[in-house]
């Protein structure tokens, strides 16, 4: 018998002994009169367990068979499934086994078959989060997670991750390396998708900001954005920088649920390479992911913007660099020279910068004013024989190794001329 049965148990006997009345009764038992005079009645021919529910200690009528507990936890004590939580574990008993259990009924199944521990909750500070931004594709969070993906199945891959902040949608994508070129990939595959957003949310990493070096004089203008900086700006789309990784936490704590549930994921679906865990991600995370995580945006206008003809995604979204064209109307890049074929030569063109776009498929383009120009990689000269260095000739003869040298040899046994002499030897050839 609990406390609030015991209670409940003093103010009935109370009002059997006339102590109070009924009424008082139900209004500190906060029932009506009616249910005290039922409980009253069961008092008198039960005695005091009419204050327990009838059904206390009776299994329910909706207790799932043991048959089918017992095959989920031996489902759950395989090793693929060892660090599973409740919620998670529930969702892939339905999903890969059918077995159809709430996350509570799975919790209580592993806490009996000792597979999970509860947790004590501790008192957190409280902390009041920032709200959304109100349309889709107003600000979206931009970053890169570190983590053993793949669990030693395979190479070593970094999740390239973008999150839209008024409702949580993402495009994340799994890279070799976390490298301007990996971001400009990623960022090319969004942009396709969904078009340009007002605004990307990104930490102060050195593909997307110029970090100012210590040794070098304070300069007054500001210092040329990085090739993702340029290529923002080329496509009109604006760039915040966080000074904390909590200020992005949007992002951050996403990335925890990656390092949860995408890990579980990747092991279940036994993903080894790059391409495959590619592919896990867009079959079966993504899917997931808007199901369970995604919310509605307050305001329903999408602030994406369409790519426009002028936006192409191949000549912005890979290195650029400018050049110098020399009076032969050749151009220097990553080692070589490169010959502006005569047809493309315009007025102007000597001695002025063009634009050298370094495609990401190989391809380098050549780019003066508005237009593209045509270029050839002129093959180095071969050295001519004339400017070939001669080897010097040595006219004494090599010594055997560990042999020392005899020029000096006898130089102190030969007898030390006079000071006068000496003198005179001096002034002579002077």
């Amino acid at each position: 018998m609990t406390q609030a049965d015991r209670d409940r148990l003093v103010a009935l006997k109370k009002a059997e002994k006339g102590v109070i009345t009924q009424r008082q009764a139900a209004k500190e038992l906060k029932l009506s009169e009616r249910q005290v005079q039922r409980l009253l009645y069961r008092m008198r021919q039960e005695g005091d367990r009419a204050v327990q529910h009838g059904l206390r200690g009776r299994a329910s009528n909706r207790k799932m068979d043991s048959k089918l507990e017992q095959r989920a936890m031996k489902i759950l004590s395989q090793k693929q499934y060892r660090d599973f939580g409740p919620t998670l574990a529930g969702e892939y008993l339905g999903k890969q086994h059918g077995i159809q259990a709430s996350k509570e009924t799975v919790r209580q199944w592993m806490l009996r078959g000792g597979l999970w521990r509860a947790r004590r909750q501790q008192v957190q500070e409280v902390h009041l989060w920032r709200e959304r931004r109100e349309r889709y594709g107003e600000l979206v969070q931009w970053d890169t997670s570190t983590h053993d993906w793949l669990e030693g199945r395979g190479e070593k891959i970094y999740l390239v991750k973008m999150i839209d902040d008024a409702t949580s949608q993402i495009l994340a994508r799994f890279v070799r390396q976390d490298s301007t070129e990996g971001n400009m990939s990623v960022l090319e595959e969004y942009l396709r998708r969904f078009g340009r957003p007002l605004e990307f949310y990104t930490d102060k990493a050195s593909i997307f900001t110029t970090t100012p070096k210590k040794n070098h004089p304070v300069r007054e203008e500001p210092l040329p954005p990085t090739q993702i900086g340029r290529a923002l700006q080329e496509l009109g789309i604006g760039w915040i920088a966080a000074h904390s990784p909590q200020a992005k936490g949007r992002v951050e704590r996403s990335f925890d649920t990656d390092q949860d549930r995408l890990v579980k994921g990747l092991r279940i679906a036994g993903a080894r390479t790059l391409e495959q865990a590619n592919a896990y991600l867009e079959a079966e995370y993504f899917p997931t992911w808007k199901e369970k995580f995604t919310v509605v945006a307050a305001c329903a206008d999408n602030a994406h913007r369409p790519l426009l003809p002028h936006h192409d995604l191949a000549a912005i979204l890979c290195p650029v660099e400018q050049r110098v064209v020399t009076h032969d109307f050749t151009i220097r890049c990553q080692g070589r020279t490169y010959q502006i074929a005569r047809e493309s030569i315009r007025a102007g063109m000597k001695g002025s910068t063009v634009r050298v776009e370094l495609r990401r498929k190989g391809e380098l383009a050549v780019r003066f004013q508005e237009k593209y120009v045509t270029v050839r990689a002129c093959e180095p000269a071969p050295p001519s024989k004339a400017s070939a260095p001669k080897p010097v000739e040595s006219s004494r003869a090599a010594r055997k190794p560990g042999e020392k040298s005899s020029w000096m040899k006898g130089f102190f046994d030969k007898p030390t001329p006079p000071t006068w002499k000496a003198i005179e030897t001096s002034n002579a050839t002077s």
